[in-house]
């Protein structure tokens, strides 16, 4: 089967998936057939996800991309030292990646660049007919929200967020546990990014802007919502009998980073003396149309050691991702105390680490998961383990949360990316 030939029952097959909202697997479907991947982006996180791609069979990289000519050459370099012939760098300006796109032996992109490229990659990449795997968050307003989903809907080409925390193991777990019922009906959530990313990722450690300190300088938002909100979305089963319905968020002062620089470099330092427009914690409250609610927090310029937060509370009991315990009626053995989580997390442990083959690394095998049912559903032809309504569901906080924070905390409706089919839609996710 050539690429147009394959492109086109891919087409068909993702046609399917949209009309019927849910994974539709080909009978036909050739386990060894090649899967063929360009990578545009290839600095530290794309090298990560290229070294994990190529430790999965049959995947070919012809052609990398990256506007710094030393990072395209390292891509190149991972891609021969697993053995499989040097791609193609394309490196001339930002806008090289549309000449990789022309490129007829490819199936599959994955975006790993500054996250202003990530929606204008992903549309092109998803008009060019290549599956998209595009990482977080997949869009930085609301507007390219809708730019991914209408694209998508055009073209019935899939395009995946790479929310990699959605695939983690404890994650699962709790996902069964919830699709089991011990939970009872989920009335709550709560989950937060809080990582102090000051000194590596805004900033490096002699002080010096990053790519990503301009959106402390200019936006008040919650910068980075994806991670936090990954598993919760098939917690509560948003975008499939449920949705978000309306939006608050309230930020804190931005004190965080100032003091940050006084106390490192002292208090004449420049970037101790700058206005940043960020607040330093940001709080989003979240109401779904079925009356659930969901607390959303942002927390990344402040110390502190990494937490997600994430707690998940029904009729029946309860999971504290922080303190890795459980409680539910009528199961846990004491009355109103808490158990350990790492027993349910055996109990419960999800069919995809089971069946994990490929290398523990990134994250502990997380990343490795979500490139290889990436890699599976180019393969299969099938929609991808996350579909475009939750990737722009999730991607949406960052607008979202900038409009209310910019209008006094005011109460905002949630767009529905699938325009009213999370009444019919069934769960899909890591539904096996």
């Amino acid at each position: 089967m050539d690429r147009r030939e394959f492109i086109g029952t891919a087409a068909g097959a993702v046609a399917g998936a949209a009309a019927t909202f849910g994974s539709v697997s080909r009978a036909d479907a050739d386990p060894g057939r090649v899967v063929r991947i360009g990578f545009i982006g290839t600095g530290g996180r794309g090298q990560g996800l290229l070294g994990l791609a190529v430790s999965v069979s049959n995947v070919e990289v012809p052609a990398v991309c990256d506007i710094h000519a030393a990072r395209a050459r390292s891509a190149q370099s991972i891609v021969t030292s697993s053995g499989r012939p040097e791609p193609e760098a394309y490196t001339r300006n930002e806008h090289d990646f549309q000449r990789l796109l022309e490129r007829d032996d490819l199936d599959a992109v994955i975006i790993a660049t500054y996250w202003d490229w990530h929606t204008p990659m992903a549309v092109a990449a998803m008009k060019a007919g290549k599956y998209v795997g595009v990482e977080v968050p997949a869009a930085i307003t609301v507007d390219e929200c809708w730019q991914l989903v209408d694209t998508c809907e055009q073209t019935r080409v899939p395009c995946m967020m790479l929310e990699n925390w959605s695939f983690r193991r404890d994650n699962l777990a709790v996902l069964n546990m919830v699709r089991a019922g011990l939970f009872g009906d989920i009335v709550h959530c709560h989950c937060a990014h809080s990582h102090d990313c000051i000194d590596h990722w805004f900033f490096d450690p002699q002080g010096n802007d990053r790519w990503a300190a301009k959106y402390l300088l200019n936006r008040n938002c919650d910068q980075y919502p994806t991670h936090s909100q990954g598993p919760v979305l098939s917690w509560l089963d948003i975008n499939r009998g449920d949705a978000y319905a309306t939006i608050t968020s309230t930020a804190a002062d931005s004190r965080g980073i100032n003091d940050y620089f006084a106390r490192r470099f002292g208090p004449d330092h420049p970037s101790a003396k700058r206005t940043y427009k960020q607040g330093d914690i940001v709080t989003s409250v979240v109401r779904t149309h079925m009356g659930k609610s969901l607390v959303i927090n942002y927390d990344m310029q402040l110390p502190r050691p990494y937490d997600n937060r994430w707690m998940v509370q029904g009729t029946l009991g309860l999971y504290d991702e922080d303190r890795a315990v459980v409680y539910i009626e009528g199961r846990s053995p004491q009355y109103h105390e808490w158990e350990p989580f790492a027993p349910y997390q055996e109990e419960f442990n999800h069919k995809w680490w089971r069946e994990l083959e490929s290398s523990a690394d990134g994250h502990g095998g997380t990343d490795s998961l979500e490139i290889e049912l990436f890699i599976k559903a180019v393969r299969q032809g099938t929609d991808t383990p996350l579909d475009v309504y939750d990737s722009a569901t999730m991607s949406s906080i960052v607008g979202l949360s900038e409009m209310s924070i910019a209008q006094g905390s005011a109460p905002l409706e949630c767009p529905d990316f699938t325009r009213g089919r999370w009444r019919e839609r069934k769960p899909y996710f890591a539904v096996v």
